[in-house]
């Protein structure tokens, strides 16, 4: 069993620059099926969804292939449309690759994804707007079986809540669907922008990504095409959030600031000195944070889910209250228990997390749970005195590459055991 050793107390400085974006580069990776051709994607992380979509991909019949950080994908030879159990639960976001092989085959069958257990996501959703397209779906014993014997035609998708993952699916199937579809009430996120790009790169006619309303005109032949993802923000928020706690000066290179905008006035009011330019942040720190306005997670351009955990890590030790209130999933606060154990003082009521800050955190024994959490406790134990060592990193690795040789570039005492 691997884990992460810290020891803290140790002041961050320097610039790190900010891999592809997770969120982005896995329906990007789902989105190559549907050319037929040979894709190329730039700045395409070494995380472990990224190869859970590969393995899913090669499953599928194509041929994959990763120099560095460019992957080149060959759906030429797709010669298949299911995807079994045990790669589906590899990761949650796995239900993105419904759309595309149904777009691609006119039929799939998969199972339920897998993945964090943060509460359920609303893959009926996904479920609905297909079947608005055109999809026969049967759900049995945990599997879904999906055709579209009529072919795929388009509609007007109106989406209860504004779901990423929904909006993405629709986005890949519309193109295979005879017609233009619109959808509203689309999420606005950037990563959405991202996959519109690369849809347009093979010929696909998308357009308003970032605003509510997606128009996709279906039936037209794509092509293969070359793409460079675009940088985390999470993981840009996360470095941040670890300057915060630990003190020092940290650089993110490589993210739009303005998608960097909720988390940077966070860290304004509590305290910190941030430098913006077009696509770097520069975060000044003493680590005496003091409390902030109430923090409510929300959809795009709101105070994203994902970088709720580091941040709430990052005001542990800050001067009074701050209240945090958590929209999205309903098991995003299960960090609260390890940083406990650091001494944090956290009460959680349902989606209402009161975090008053301490003097001071210690060193502890922890296990991270999921993703964003287990960057929590990284960011906390920097910020703690003593020694930490984190197990559970393999949630971790989903979502950062190279997450402790960074840190150590910054100055931090970090090592995988």
């Amino acid at each position: 069993m691997s884990a992460y050793v810290i020891s803290g107390g140790r002041r961050l400085e320097g610039c790190v620059s900010v891999h592809g974006a997770k969120n982005s580069v896995l329906p990007i990776l789902a989105a190559t099926i549907l050319s037929g051709g040979v894709s190329v994607i730039h700045n395409c992380p070494n995380l472990s969804d990224v190869a859970a979509s590969i393995a899913i991909l090669e499953h599928l019949g194509c041929h994959v292939r990763r120099e560095g950080e460019t992957v080149t994908v060959d759906s030429a030879g797709l010669d298949r449309c299911d995807i079994p159990e045990k790669l589906m639960r590899e990761m949650r976001s796995s239900v993105i690759f419904l759309g595309p092989i149904l777009a691609r085959t006119g039929q799939a069958r998969v199972s339920m994804p897998g993945g964090c257990e943060l509460g359920p996501r609303p893959v009926d959703l996904h479920l609905a707007a297909l079947r608005r397209l055109g999809a026969e779906i049967r759900e049995a014993g945990g599997n879904l079986h999906c055709s579209a014997p009529r072919g795929l035609r388009a509609a007007e998708i109106n989406l209860s809540i504004p779901s990423v993952g929904a909006t993405e699916n629709v986005m890949l199937a519309a193109c295979g669907a005879r017609g233009t579809t619109v959808i509203n009430n689309a999420a606005r996120e950037p990563e959405i922008w991202d996959l519109q790009q690369f849809l347009n790169a093979c010929g696909a006619r998308v357009r308003g990504a970032g605003s509510s309303v997606i128009a996709v005109e279906g039936g037209i032949p794509l092509h293969a095409a070359e793409h460079r993802v675009i940088a985390d923000r999470i993981c840009a928020a996360t470095y941040l959030s670890a300057a915060a706690l630990a003190g020092g000066e940290v650089t993110v290179e490589g993210v739009p600031r303005a998608q960097l905008a909720p988390v940077t006035d966070l860290f304004t009011a509590a305290g910190c000195r941030l430098r913006e330019e077009p696509h770097r942040v520069t975060l000044t720190s003493d680590g005496r944070l003091r409390r902030v306005p109430p923090v409510r997670t929300a959809p795009y351009p709101g105070f994203p889910t994902d970088a709720q955990p580091p941040v709430m890590a990052a005001l542990t030790r800050a001067a009074g209250s701050s209240v945090f209130v958590e929209t999205i999933f309903e098991n995003r606060y299960r960090h609260t228990q390890e940083l406990a154990r650091m001494g944090a003082d956290i009460r959680v009521e349902g989606r209402v997390a009161v975090v008053t800050g301490v003097p001071a955190l210690h060193g502890a024994g922890l296990e991270a749970a999921d993703l964003r959490g287990g960057a929590a406790l990284v960011v906390a134990a920097l910020g703690a005195e003593g020694e930490s060592e984190i197990t559970g990193i393999h949630h971790i690795r989903r979502g950062y590459d190279g997450l402790p040789r960074n840190l150590a570039a910054l100055g931090a005492n970090i090592a995988e055991v």
